[in-house]
């Protein structure tokens, strides 16, 4: 038996390999240093595989059934449900080191007749002492363990470069009134400690963990400050792991929602968020109907989004005109395959998408990648008619002119007399953006006065009321951008953050852009302010400037690169910037890529 985290971890690029994805590396983590390290002389027996309610929804995140079962599993199953004893087959268990799992792997593993025949252990987070020493205590247990280790896995990919920690509820656990009196508020954020350092276990970087500093002792105030803590507690353990870097390589900034209460509000323009916003989506899975193969009515088709699809990794972060452009292209490439391509519609005009999709349906020699274009031909005019028939355009202009300073008072009383039709929640989302940037318009019975002529309810109103828990101490409102600010001299109008000077707006509403990419392209140039951003590292000046610059690296970048001083990016290149471009998809004729 081995107690030691698994050695084997595949490290991105570090010693000059080829760079891997983010969800890449969980998986080859999942499948080759868990599941592969299990295989014995015998490597044609089957196992099986247990997990809990946490770790199936980490697998799961990565992992496909097939991939598993590549790896020797016969079976998945559930730690708490009833399973049948298999005395004859050896178990692999994927769990939490919590004491409810630990009593319950004893029980299946312990006298006479343990359920199967030898059980292989790998927890998601690091193991309290007290719980080791409980197996240990079991004589009949510990030579039945094949082994045992910590295998620090406990995030939830969503895709090739983000991750969750499954929180739904944080906001409201952490910021409610007197939520620091609550036993949940330290339960969740020493929950979201541990699964953000276990991202920093896998991909082996160790980080400065540097964090919002507290400009008051508001217990809402301090929370990035106490899970920066915590999360530094629990990545300082990582290194007696074998092979984690003992200095800094990377950063990690730790901020909360008081930076930018805009960003999650206001509708973005991209294909990726219009799909998110404005369809009914569950995660990433969403239901359409397409036209027949058979010319029978419409038929329902489930959509899932994912890394797998060419066609949405190409196109997901551009703007819906940009994609439904390309898109249209593509088809156009496509159908100019076959001699229909040659057609004109019935008066005479080129031929729309739409007919041009049916065109190219009709090749069969194109098979899934005919499949998945057509996919996003639907999806894309689904949101331009939803677009089109809620006067979306307007509403995204005024709140972008909100936002920097173009709007005011007037134009949002003029929208809301005008467009009472306007949905409920687009009408809330306005309102919500007008309280960040002209907070005292909502002092006294202001506000009230807004919601009736918006036609909202007091519970409508209670949501904006709210937003002031986030927004902390009067003295952070003004430092971080939380509520207005008057970054143009000679605007009359209040602003929420500045124009990026020298860009030009290639799409219409493609000039918002959220403060933490202003945050972190300072902290990429060595500008963050060390008075606002403190580093919970307590490292020279000198380690800390070597990291930044790469120098731990063997393949790092020249010192120099902090002293940079680059010209802004666009609006186009800064959300395609290089760590997020894809491949162009594989139809053979795209000429564009992000």
């Amino acid at each position: 038996m081995s107690f030691s985290d698994s050695e084997s971890s595949t490290s991105h690029a570090r010693d000059g390999g080829d760079y891997k994805f983010f969800r890449q590396i969980s998986r080859e983590r999942l499948l080759h240093e868990m599941l592969g390290s299990t295989k014995t002389g015998d490597s044609k027996a089957w196992k099986i595989l247990i997990m809990d309610r946490v770790t199936v929804k980490v697998m799961s995140q990565s992992c496909k059934m097939a991939d598993i079962t590549d790896q020797g599993i016969s079976l998945v199953e559930e730690l708490f449900k009833r399973r049948e004893p298999m005395p004859g087959m050896d178990a692999i268990y994927f769990i939490q080191p919590s004491k409810e799992n630990i009593v319950m792997f004893l029980s299946d593993m312990s006298g006479r007749e343990p359920l199967y025949r030898k059980a292989y252990i790998f927890f998601s987070s690091t193991i309290p002492k007290e719980l080791v020493n409980h197996i240990k205590s079991d004589s009949s247990v510990l030579p039945r363990i094949g082994a045992l280790r910590e295998l620090n896995m406990e995030y939830f990919p969503i895709d090739n470069q983000g991750f969750l920690t499954d929180h739904g509820q944080a906001l409201e656990t952490l910021y409610a009134e007197d939520a620091e009196n609550s036993r949940h508020f330290n339960i969740c954020l020493n929950m979201m400690a541990t699964r953000i350092a276990t991202v920093f276990a896998s991909l082996k970087e160790l980080p400065f963990v540097r964090y919002r500093a507290a400009k008051s002792t508001e217990p809402r105030d301090l929370v990035p400050s106490k899970l920066a803590a915590a999360i530094w507690e629990c990545i300082s353990k990582y290194k007696a792991i074998p092979n984690f870097p003992q200095t800094e390589t990377c950063e990690l900034l730790i901020v909360d929602r008081s930076v930018d209460q805009i960003a999650p509000i206001i509708h973005e323009w991209t294909y990726d968020a219009m799909c998110h916003d404005l369809l009914d989506m569950e995660g990433n899975k969403h239901v359409i109907e397409v036209p027949s193969k058979t010319g029978g009515p419409p038929e329902k088709k489930e959509i899932v989004l994912e890394d797998h699809d060419p066609v949405w990794l190409e196109l997901r972060h551009t703007h819906i005109a940009d994609a439904s452009e390309r898109l249209h292209e593509k088809m156009t490439n496509f159908a100019s395959k076959n001699k229909a391509a040659q057609m004109r519609s019935k008066d005479g005009s080129e031929l729309s998408t739409r007919d041009l999709q049916k065109i190219v349906q009709a090749l069969p020699q194109y098979g899934e990648q005919v499949d998945k274009l057509s996919t996003h031909v639907e999806l894309a005019g689904k949101i331009n008619r939803i677009i089109r028939d809620t006067g979306l355009r307007d509403l995204g202009q005024l709140e972008q002119d909100l936002v920097f300073g173009d709007a005011g008072a007037k134009d949002v009383i003029n929208f809301l007399r005008i467009n009472q039709d306007t949905n409920p929640e687009n009408k809330l989302r306005l309102l919500m953006i007008y309280a960040t940037v002209y907070p005292e318009k909502f002092e006294g019975d202001k506000g009230v006065k807004l919601m009736q002529l918006a036609r909202l309810s007091p519970v409508d109103m209670k949501v904006i009321s709210n937003m002031q828990l986030i927004a902390g101490s009067p003295e952070s409102k003004t430092k971080f951008g939380s509520f207005s600010l008057k970054f143009d001299a000679g605007k009359t109008k209040q602003a929420n953050r500045k124009d990026r000077s020298g860009e030009e707006e290639t799409w219409q509403l493609f000039r918002f852009y959220p403060m933490i990419e202003e945050l972190l392209e300072k902290l990429v140039k060595g500008d963050l302010s060390k008075s606002d951003y403190l580093c919970m590292n307590q490292s020279s000046h000198k380690e800390e400037s070597e990291a930044r610059t790469g120098s731990v690296r063997k393949s790092a970048a020249p010192t120099s690169v902090p002293e940079r001083k680059a010209t802004p990016h666009s609006m186009r290149s800064r959300r395609t910037a290089t760590w997020a471009r894809p491949h162009s998809s594989d139809d053979g004729y795209s000429r564009h890529a992000l």
